[in-house]
């Protein structure tokens, strides 16, 4: 396998995704692999574009917000790349915080209602 150029099949396997989300990827073109007949090969910015698309998800970005990231990169250059994703960075961080607090307060509430119940069939409490 080169790190210049992966075929269809290593880049899948390197980032242990399906060939039908590696697919989609294309599709809705986040990626533009080189085509060799039906061969795809995916250049070292096709890396680097796959390792950004992942990571936008691990974080919960939408696919729309990403392809954003992407043409941005692509018109305007990394600084604007980077000036967008810090301001998208920022709503993101206020979203998970906000899932974490709503997340906190039904955990104490079934945690009490457990209890509560537990107590009344003498169930030790957690």
């Amino acid at each position: 396998m080169s790190e210049d150029r992966l075929t269809f099949k290593e880049m899948c396997a390197r980032f242990d995704v399906t060939p039908r989300t590696l697919r989609y990827y294309e599709y809705i073109e986040l990626l533009q692999p080189e085509r060799d007949g039906r061969s795809r090969y995916y250049s070292r910015r096709e890396i680097a574009r796959m390792k950004l698309i992942l990571r936008g998800r691990k974080f919960g970005f939408p696919l729309e917000d990403i392809r954003q990231w992407l043409l941005v990169y692509d018109q305007h250059g990394s600084e604007a790349q980077l000036r967008e994703w810090v301001g998208a960075a920022d709503r993101q961080l206020d979203e998970l915080f906000e899932q974490r607090r709503q997340l906190d307060e039904a955990i104490g509430e079934l945690k009490d209602l457990r209890n509560e119940t537990a107590k009344n069939l003498r169930i030790p409490s957690v």
